[in-house]
C-alpha cells in the first residue's frame, strides 16, 4: 500500500502508552491508600475514591485508544494483523483492563470476591503491561 507515513499515529501511541503506565502507577498509589485505610480502620479523604475511579476510566480510555491505533496503524502499514506477538499481548492488556474495571464496579461489602478479583487482575496487569511494553519496543523499531 502506498500510504502516507504513520509516524504521527505512533507518536500518539507512545504518549498514550506513557500516560497509561502513569495512570496505572497513580491507580496503584490511590488504590493502595484506599486499601490500607480500610484495613487499618482509618478514615480516607472523601475525594480519593472518585479520583481513583476517574483515573481508572482514563486508563481504560487510553488502553482502548492504543488498541484502535494499533489496529488502524498495522492494517495501514501491513494490510493485515498478526505479524508479531504484540497483538496478543495488547489484547491481553485490554482484556485485563476491562475485567479490572468491571470488577471495580462490583466491589461492595456484599461481594468480597470482587475486591480480591480486582487486586488479582491488577497484579496480572502489571506483568501484562511489562510484556506489551517489551513487545511494543520491537514493533516501534520496525517503523523507525
Amino acid at each position: 500500500m502506498d500510504l502516507p507515513s504513520f509516524i504521527w499515529l505512533w507518536r500518539i501511541a507512545a504518549w498514550s502508552m506513557g500516560l497509561s503506565l502513569t495512570a496505572y502507577v497513580l491507580l496503584t498509589i490511590s488504590g493502595g491508600t484506599l486499601y490500607f485505610a480500610r484495613v487499618e480502620g482509618r478514615s480516607r479523604p472523601s475525594w480519593l475514591r472518585p479520583v481513583h475511579f476517574t483515573l481508572g476510566a482514563i486508563m481504560v480510555s487510553l488502553v482502548l485508544l492504543l488498541l484502535a491505533i494499533g489496529v488502524i496503524g498495522t492494517l495501514g502499514e501491513y494490510g493485515h494483523l498478526g505479524h508479531s506477538i504484540h497483538l496478543p499481548a495488547g489484547i491481553i492488556v485490554v482484556s485485563l483492563t476491562l475485567a479490572s474495571a468491571w470488577s471495580a464496579t462490583r466491589i461492595s461489602p456484599k461481594r468480597p470476591w470482587a475486591r480480591k478479583l480486582h487486586l488479582s487482575l491488577n497484579g496480572i496487569l502489571f506483568l501484562a503491561f511489562a510484556f506489551v511494553t517489551a513487545t511494543g519496543w520491537s514493533v516501534v523499531q520496525k517503523y523507525l
